[in-house]
């Protein structure tokens, strides 16, 4: 017996392996292996066992790692997917299936030594004092782990041992979990009942589990794949979604089969969590609640991870790559807030989790919920096509009012001289009487640090990153100037550094949420201020631990980036301001107008989800630009209609779909060379695709970055498969100069 294995290198070909005599039975599809390839030793996964190879004189694999094998054959089905759609080498595409705290031939479960009394039998021995007294400590317990019983009796393992020996305890090792919510007090809650929207919605859903099954026995009868529904949920702000996946996923359980919960950010997953587990940790149907994302630790992943594999956590809750986790049967996949960006992987290979899930519910026939206040276009586009099914949430749960929405226009705040202020006196006043009330308000501006740049009102001089081609902003509390791209940190000048000038009066322009928050403190100096953007939250438990404080009321005003602006709920906040709410309208991005639209759309959401209604406001220098205006209403159908039209003027997504190619490397001049180069191979070789419109190269928007000049392709069409094939054949024969590199991104969400 043979075993095709794909290794850790992306050398875009799998090796055959004899599978020896001693490992038979131990190995199938899906196994992590370690073989030898040339003087080293690699790790790979097996992608398919064979009677007999094509090569002779194959060498054996050395070892299995781990006792089950890792990877689902129909994760396996989904990662070449992911290779051929995303045009990366399938090698990276597997790689990226499962976390390295699992790949890793080391990885194991922690254990823990016990010690446990054991039955004496006749007359008790006479022990020394200090057995005696660990004797009294393990009696009292019957069972307590050896290092506790070390430090509650101030003595050695050598103690203990002696009691071993005498056959009055027991030693032995057990599996100790690391949980990262282990510590968290869960208290039980049950389904609500459901508005008629919410019924109407659940009930669709359920039906299409329901027909799943049906549908799969007919296609299975046929030989064929089954296919699956996909639905996109669009329900107002504080409109009940939440509920609506609790109970479908009760559905699932029922039926045998689990679930996968996608969120976008990981300050949403410690709220989300606390409200699942809550539901399934006890009841008819209880079940782990497994959770994936960046910040756990690697032994608390692979933990996680193997509950999943083992089948004894049926639900599982994380970030992006939470996608690929491998839970059987797969009944239903939940994307809440479908539309962010933070759903795109931004290194090979670059997948978007959403689509990923569409993707997998159609390869093992669960249903997926895209789930959103302000669906992305790409998914309304689907509905309107009749690719997905539409369900609405046009109100709020409870008959909860929208928030009223006051746009400000900061152009007429200006003050002589000065500049506009950062607080309108709308605001300011709006602020004081929540404050009076005891009531929270919700801050919200997507900068951090403390001022945007550094100039010289004499010469024009900006601090620039030496690196990057962006302004270097400016850090407070550290006093230090910082690129947000590639880390480059200096100290900041106290006159200005061009030679011929000098001039001590250099000074910061444009407003972070370090300034922001300093001048509240002034501003209110009673308030209770806190602040949440990357500065702030470095720890894995911060998010936790700032939320909970505002939950339980110990903050009264929060200021943050976009990780505050979506999925949270607290009753007790009542105003929303935004302090720029056009700083992104601006950018160089087909998207902008539509990111604005949904970031205000759900910072704005975040108010009036009590007993009180909620109040926005939205400062603007621009107050009638169509996202703005749209977002006051609370109108996304408008701004969906409005939107679409320019994007079908053009040709950009979701009318199309586009490729961008991106040439990086540190001589410009080849870079451009190059860049047009590899356009006349493009232009010779898609002559097949009619619709194709090649636009480029062009300078990214932001040229230099970490010291690489980077230029770039743009391919629009609707035939992306086909585009996709194209290209891997394309690139594998394309000959790059040495310090010259090519990524490509299907479906990029960010053209920067």
């Amino acid at each position: 017996m043979i075993a095709r294995v794909s290794l850790e290198i992306a050398l875009r070909k799998e090796f055959d392996y004899l599978i020896p005599a001693d490992l038979a039975g131990q190995i199938d599809v899906g196994s992590r292996v370690q073989v030898p390839f040339g003087p080293r030793k690699l790790l790979g996964v097996v992608t398919a066992v064979a009677e007999e190879s094509g090569h002779a004189n194959l060498k054996p694999i050395l070892k299995v790692i781990g006792a089950q094998t890792l990877v689902t054959p129909k994760v396996l089905k989904l990662a070449r997917w992911i290779g051929e759609y995303y045009c990366c080498a399938p090698e990276i595409a597997l790689k990226s299936v499962l976390p390295e705290a699992v790949r890793k031939e080391d990885a194991g479960w922690r254990e823990r030594l016990l010690v446990r009394a054991l039955p004496f039998v006749g007359e008790f021995p006479k022990l020394p004092g200090r057995q005696q007294a660990v004797w009294n400590l393990v009696e009292e317990r019957r069972v307590i782990m050896l290092s506790e019983l070390l430090r509650l009796a101030k003595t050695t393992a050598n103690t203990v041992r002696k009691l071993e020996d005498r056959g009055l305890v027991s030693l032995t090792a057990e599996v100790s979990e690391r949980d990262p919510y282990a510590r968290e007090t869960i208290l039980a809650t049950q389904p609500i009942t459901l508005n008629p929207a919410q019924a109407a919605a659940l009930e669709k859903i359920k039906a299409a589990m329901n027909q799943g099954d049906e549908v799969s026995g007919r296609k299975a009868e046929k030989g064929a794949a089954a296919g699956s529904a996909t639905f996109l949920l669009h329900g107002v702000t504080g409109s009940g979604k939440t509920e609506i996946y609790l109970q479908a996923i009760a559905h699932a359980l029922a039926r045998g089969q689990g679930a996968i919960v996608l969120v976008p950010e990981i300050a949403l997953t410690p709220q989300t969590v606390e409200r699942f587990k809550a539901r399934f940790s006890s009841g008819k149907l209880p079940t782990l609640v497994a959770v994936l994302h960046s910040h756990l630790s690697a032994g608390e992943r692979h933990d996680e991870w193997h509950k999943i594999r083992q089948g004894r956590a049926r639900i599982v809750i994380g970030a992006r790559s939470a996608i690929f986790a491998p839970v059987e049967p797969l009944g239903l996949i939940i994307v809440d807030e479908e539309h962010e960006q933070t759903y795109k992987q931004e290194e090979a290979p670059r997948y978007h989790a959403r689509d990923v899930a569409i993707m997998r519910g159609q390869m093992e026939n669960a249903v997926v919920v895209l789930g959103s206040a302000t669906p992305s276009l790409e998914s309304f586009y689907n509905c309107r096509r009749g690719k997905f099914m539409l369900l609405e949430l046009p109100e709020r749960v409870d008959d909860q009012k929208l928030p009223r929405t006051r746009v400000v226009d900061m152009r007429s705040a200006m003050r002589d001289g000065k500049g506009p202020p950062l607080f309108s006196p709308q605001l300011k006043e709006a602020i004081t009487q929540r404050l009076e009330r005891g009531e929270q308000t919700i801050l919200f501006l997507n900068r951090r640090g403390y001022s945007t740049s550094l100039l010289c009102p004499q010469c024009g001089y900006v601090a620039n990153c030496p690196n990057c081609s962006v302004s270097l902003t400016y850090h407070r509390i550290d006093q230090r100037l910082a690129c947000h791209i590639c880390g480059h940190n200096e100290k900041v000048p106290l006159v200005c550094p061009e030679p011929k000038c000098k001039n001590p009066a250099i000074r910061f322009a444009g407003t972070g949420t370090q300034k922001v928050e300093e001048v509240l403190a002034k501003l209110f100096p009673r308030a209770r201020i806190k602040r949440m953007d990357a500065d702030t939250m470095k720890r894995k438990d911060d998010y936790r631990h700032v939320l909970g404080d505002f939950r339980a009321g110990k903050i009264d005003i929060l200021v943050g980036t976009q990780m505050i602006a979506k999925g949270l709920h607290f009753p007790n906040v009542t105003l929303v301001g935004i302090i720029y709410a056009d700083s992104a309208l601006h950018q160089p991005d087909f998207r902008a107008g539509e990111r604005t639209f949904q970031l205000l759309t759900q910072v704005a959401g975040r108010a009036g989800r009590g007993d009180v209604e909620g109040e926005v406001f939205v400062q603007a220098f621009t107050p009638f630009h169509p996202a703005i205006q749209y977002a006051r209403r609370h109108d996304f159908v408008g701004f969906y209609e409005q939107e679409i039209e320019f994007r079908e003027q053009l040709k950009y997504p979701p009318v199309s779909r586009v490729a961008l190619l991106t040439l990086k490397g540190r001589n410009e001049e080849k870079i451009r060379f190059t860049a047009d180069h590899l356009k006349r191979e493009l232009e010779k070789n898609l002559l097949a695709l009619k619709d194709l419109v090649v636009s480029g190269p062009a300078p990214a928007p932001l040229l230099r970055a970490e010291n690489f000049y980077r230029y770039q392709i743009m391919l629009r069409t609707r035939a992306m498969s086909s585009l996709s094939r194209e290209l891997a054949r394309i690139i594998k024969s394309l000959a790059l100069p040495e310090d010259v590199s090519l990524a490509v991104d299907i479906d990029p969400v960010n053209l920067s």
